[in-house]
């Protein structure tokens, strides 16, 4: 199992995925990991997800995580269904004591001094902080790691290819998470594969 440093590190950037068909789900993590980005993060937010996270599972070289996930039953159906990875939009006590006690690499929302802190708590380091651009954007997260210097960070929400790098050029900033690269609707694999290879040439 991979740290969740390591996966932050993998690329650049994690595509965070909305896919309501779970027919889909293998040419875009084809196209993905074939285009330089093997960390998948497929949210919670449709029928499908659960579906979605096994079939990509199947995919070579695909390290398939889970996103939007909110509470202990979530979290609990998610590893059922073979995620690697959980990501939250938040943190709260239960979620993250039900997700320490797992073992799974867990990368909480944070987006405030008291959710790092609540995080901290918990024995955590490496957070997401979201939503990235409507919580201050880069300014927010400088100010917020000056105290925090030990914590690293995935910014996500609001966050595109021409943003990215800024976010990217700070050092506390592992990676980030991004919802251009897959657009909705039929995956075209080779305009995926595109979009993946200028994610992931990204520098850092």
């Amino acid at each position: 199992m991979h740290t969740v440093e390591e996966i932050m590190l993998t690329a650049p950037v994690i595509p965070v995925l909305v896919i309501d068909d779970a027919s889909h789900a293998v040419p875009i993590a084809r196209a993905l990991v074939k285009g330089g980005l093997p960390v998948l993060e497929v949210t919670l937010r449709t029928p499908a997800a659960l579906d979605v996270i096994r079939a990509m599972k199947t995919v070579e070289g695909a390290i398939v995580g889970a996103g939007t996930v909110t509470n202990p039953d979530e979290l609990a159906a998610a590893i059922d269904a073979g995620a690697e990875f959980i990501v939250s939009p938040g943190l709260t006590k239960k979620l993250g004591k039900a997700a320490i006690k797992s073992g799974v690499p867990f990368l909480p929302g944070t987006a405030t001094a008291g959710d790092i802190m609540r995080g901290m708590d918990l024995g955590l380091s490496h957070f997401k902080f979201f939503p990235a651009e409507t919580s201050g954007g880069l300014p927010a997260l400088k100010a917020l790691a000056g105290p925090f210097h030990q914590c690293r960070f995935c910014p996500t929400g609001g966050i595109t290819l021409a943003s990215a790098p800024d976010w990217l050029g700070f050092a506390q900033v592992l990676c980030v998470g991004g919802s251009w690269v897959v657009p909705k609707g039929v995956p075209d694999e080779a305009a995926i594969e595109a979009a993946a290879r200028g994610a992931a040439g990204l520098i850092r």
